[in-house]
């Protein structure tokens, strides 16, 4: 069995090389940037956009010309692949099975600094060849094995990382349990599983809320541009760092622990691009609750649960196993007793008390039973 897997490093930089990987970036922006202006006004005339084949003509264009010789500079092939990223979100935008998909939007300096190599890029030892750059040191931290198919360059807001796609041959997955678990994902509990244990979440942004409010006042009042505000920004940037490195790590932690115990996981297939959707609504139709939605959406996307799924399902292939999606819809307010509906069962927020049976249980957990008995009727089917 052939997988895909990711390793990332920091790179060992210069000042020079610091300038090379910004202008790369830089170069790769621009083309984004204005393939994309070039296919939004097509939209607004109603002409059809430009696809892959049809911008990379147009590059070879740019690149001859005065105004956009510049571009000759940068390695062709990640130019091509900005093209290729822009042709692949336009495809998703107008693909009916991803109607939450936005447009394109336009990359900004500072914020999406970032170049990709399809090719060409050597390892050796703790240094890695990048073309039309030459090699280049980084923190080793552990073998890359397998053939690498992609290399990816990106600032992060303590410097310049690389990223290795790489593919692994691995001998055919074989599970060596036949344990199943329900998985009842929250937010006071991140998650309650069938077994009836419940998981802490780590709340990586909730934690820093203050620490990130005051910064960005003090950001508000410094004069924008100046050295002080550019170290204040900096500041907030390592900050939105760590919350995200933070929450990977408790989800890395969390999805290997699971995927190495059980065979099937079973999880509700939540809509969480609707849940989180913002109740602002518009000026003729204003939303309501916006304030409290707006702090359900936070709180929604500080647990990070779609990342938690993605983690799972490829850990769990990795192991032989499969992620069984069931309908959310009265997972509640069922239940697992004896599998009477009625919201009334749910006396609070924690508690669940069967109006039918009596069954009393945490109400998380009596859902996580609910969701894996879903489960092992959607698997015998």
């Amino acid at each position: 069995m052939r997988v895909i897997r990711g390793y990332k490093f920091k790179l060992k930089t210069t000042p020079e090389l610091q300038r090379a990987f910004a202008t790369m970036a830089g170069h790769a922006r621009f083309v984004w940037n204005k393939a994309l202006r070039l296919n939004l006004d097509r939209l607004e005339r109603k002409a059809p956009i430009m696809w892959y084949s049809d911008l990379c003509g147009l590059l070879r264009l740019w690149k001859q010309s005065e105004e956009y010789g510049f571009l000759a500079e940068a390695h062709s092939q990640v130019l091509q692949q900005k093209l290729k990223d822009l042709d692949r979100a336009f495809a998703d935008t107008f693909d009916k099975n991803q109607p939450l998909k936005k447009q394109p939007r336009f990359k900004k300096k500072g914020r999406d600094d970032s170049f990709r190599f399809p090719q060409g890029v050597k390892i050796d030892n703790r240094r890695v060849c990048l073309p039309k750059i030459g090699w280049v040191g980084f923190f080793k931290s552990q073998e890359v094995p397998g053939t690498i198919k992609q290399a990816t360059v990106t600032r992060e807001a303590d410097g310049w990382y690389v990223s290795f796609q790489v593919e692994i041959e691995l001998p055919d997955p074989v599970s060596h349990t036949e344990s199943m678990i329900g998985l009842d994902r929250g937010v006071d509990v991140f998650a309650a599983t069938s077994e009836g244990e419940l998981v802490t979440p780590v709340n990586a942004l909730k934690n820093a809320l203050d620490k990130l409010a005051r910064l960005q006042r003090k950001l508000a009042r410094q004069k924008k541009f100046s050295e002080n505000w550019r170290k204040t920004r900096n500041r907030i940037a390592k900050l939105h760092q760590k919350i995200a490195r933070t929450r990977h790590d408790f989800l890395h932690k969390l999805s290997s622990k699971i995927s190495k115990s059980h065979a099937v996981v079973a999880l509700e297939d939540l809509p969480v691009g609707n849940m989180t959707r913002s109740a602002k609504g518009t000026l003729e139709n204003p939303g309501r609750n916006v304030r409290a939605k707006s702090g359900l959406n936070r709180a929604i996307l500080d647990q990070g649960w779609s990342m938690f799924e993605r983690m799972l399902e490829y850990k769990l292939n990795e192991h032989g196993g499969q992620v069984v999606p069931v309908p959310a819809p009265g997972t509640s307010h069922t239940c697992s007793a004896c599998g009477h509906t009625d919201p009334e069962s749910r006396t609070s927020r924690n508690l669940f008390r069967c109006v039918k049976c009596g069954h009393t249980e945490h109400a998380d957990v009596n859902a996580a039973k609910v969701i894996l008995q879903r489960a092992k009727v959607k698997l015998a089917a």
